[in-house]
């Protein structure tokens, strides 16, 4: 079998994104097709104007499957936002999130950012542990109505 690589996200790799995104969260969170849209809005945007000195995306690959992504993204100037972070169930459970999260961490203190949020939804209980274990804070959690369905959205930060 072939080894498990992170490579950067290119923009063949956009529409691949897009379609995990939207079918995975719509089979298992019952996301509606907004979250789809969204997904591609937010790549779209990082393939028009990102800074790559300050922002880059990976994908985590074996042979020529696809299995991930994660993206950091200046929120503002001393602070990056970690977007985009998916596995596909097969890839689950092998500690490759671990070392996509390392990943992105690591990029963001070689770009000089003090810190790091992300966005999520506390459904995803296995990655509010990844975070929890790697020293990121639950900083915000509310109750909302989103892409077709209600959803606890929450907020992690940490200082790098």
């Amino acid at each position: 079998m072939n080894p498990i690589t992170i490579r950067r996200f290119t923009a063949e790799d956009r529409d691949w994104l897009v379609t995990q995104h939207r079918d995975l969260y719509a089979r298992d969170e019952g996301f509606d097709e907004s979250f789809g849209v969204l997904v591609g809005q937010i790549v779209d945007d990082f393939l028009a104007q990102h800074d790559p000195t300050r922002e880059a995306g990976w994908i985590a690959q074996r042979g020529e499957e696809r299995l991930g992504s994660i993206f950091c993204v200046s929120l503002d100037s001393s602070r990056a936002k970690l977007r985009l972070f998916l596995l596909t169930p097969e890839a689950r459970g092998q500690g490759l999130g671990w070392r996509m999260l390392e990943t992105c961490m690591g990029f963001a203190r070689d770009c000089g950012y003090s810190g790091m949020q992300l966005w999520t939804h506390e459904s995803h209980r296995a990655a509010g542990a990844l975070y929890a274990r790697n020293g990121w804070i639950l900083t915000d959690s509310r109750p909302v109505v989103s892409f077709g369905r209600d959803n606890v959205e929450q907020t992690w930060e940490i200082l790098l």
